[in-house]
């Protein structure tokens, strides 16, 4: 079991083939400003024949600050993982991040998951920030090339196939 926070959430894996991408050494001291810069999911799962590339987002106690469209964000987010991962397997000095890198690139299939946490009762303060199914296709739309049907979830519609818990934690 794996466990990590990311905002106000808490997140458990199964297996230890997980890590928050995000913070490795290799992407913070390395990665992160090279070409210009690179943007970073927040989760790398591999499991069975599938590497999971999960992105975080908690706008129930926040709002959206960032201008641009989610789903570009996410898309560029992901379009750099990929370009990290395939770095790090070469060339991070740390041997968990390289292992998992090397492993999340072995697999036979890629899957995006976009985490959206939103105000369950929405307001004028915390308005809902985007419509799940519309979200999705452009999501769809910009991913397909990688994996045709990513996923956006909350914590009470995570799908049986994704083998971690996520439950609220400070809030």
């Amino acid at each position: 079991m794996r466990r990590f926070d990311e905002g106000g959430l808490r997140f458990e894996f199964d297996g230890d083939e997980a890590g928050k991408y995000d913070e490795w050494r290799f992407y913070q001291k390395r990665f992160k400003d090279s070409c210009n810069g690179n943007k970073a999911v927040d989760f790398v799962y591999v499991e069975a024949d599938q590497t999971w590339l999960i992105e975080v987002k908690d706008y129930r106690q926040h709002r959206r600050t960032k201008l641009g469209d989610l789903a570009d964000e996410v898309a560029i987010k992901v379009r750099d993982t990929l370009a990290g991962l395939a770095a790090a397997k070469l060339n991070a000095n740390e041997q968990d991040e390289q292992h998992l890198a090397r492993h999340a690139l072995q697999k036979s299939k890629l899957r995006v998951v976009l985490h959206l946490e939103q105000s369950a009762n929405p307001s004028k303060l915390f308005p809902r920030i985007v419509d799940h199914s519309k979200l999705k296709q452009k999501l769809k739309q910009k991913l397909k090339a990688i994996d045709p049907h990513p996923c956006v979830v909350n914590r009470n519609s995570l799908r049986p196939e994704m083998n971690w818990t996520v439950e609220s934690i400070g809030t």
